[in-house]
């Protein structure tokens, strides 16, 4: 994957030349893919024991972050420096349990605009089942100093 030519938060991380976010961090944010042109991205995160809920498996909150975490970055790999994307909007459904260990999100640009831009993502198990999927609505802003 080539970053040279690429400029913006995304890519300094993809880099080394900054690091990760606290919230990347603890989930176990790793990049497997990009692929800026098609607004595509495959990510894995790692689900730690401290993210289960009473009865054994993966909170949703978690879930529903890793899919945040994997929308958000698809578009914001599009972008050029100096512009970022809140998520507006983030609607997930669970399909079924997840357990702890590495799950992989996979995400894509539906459709950009010159501010709203919409995503879609799964979040697939150590089987490579989805265990959730979601859409997500993001506007582009630009960064304030």
């Amino acid at each position: 994957m080539e970053t040279h030519a690429r400029r913006g938060l995304f890519w300094e991380l993809v880099a080394g030349r900054t690091a990760p976010s606290p919230a990347a961090e603890t989930l176990g944010w790793e990049l497997l893919s990009v692929d800026p042109e098609q607004g595509t991205i495959e990510v894995a995160f790692h689900a730690g024991e401290r993210f289960v809920n009473p009865v054994g498996v993966v909170q949703g909150g978690f879930l529903a972050a890793m899919l945040d975490d994997t929308l958000g970055p698809a578009l914001v790999a599009t972008l050029p420096e100096g512009q970022f994307a809140p998520t507006l909007d983030l609607h997930v459904q669970f399909l079924r349990p997840a357990r702890p260990g590495r799950l992989v999100g996979r995400g894509r640009v539906v459709r950009r605009g010159s501010q709203v831009c919409f995503m879609s993502g799964e979040l697939l198990g150590p089987d490579g089942e989805p265990v959730a999927v979601a859409t997500a609505t993001a506007q582009i802003r630009a960064i304030r100093a």
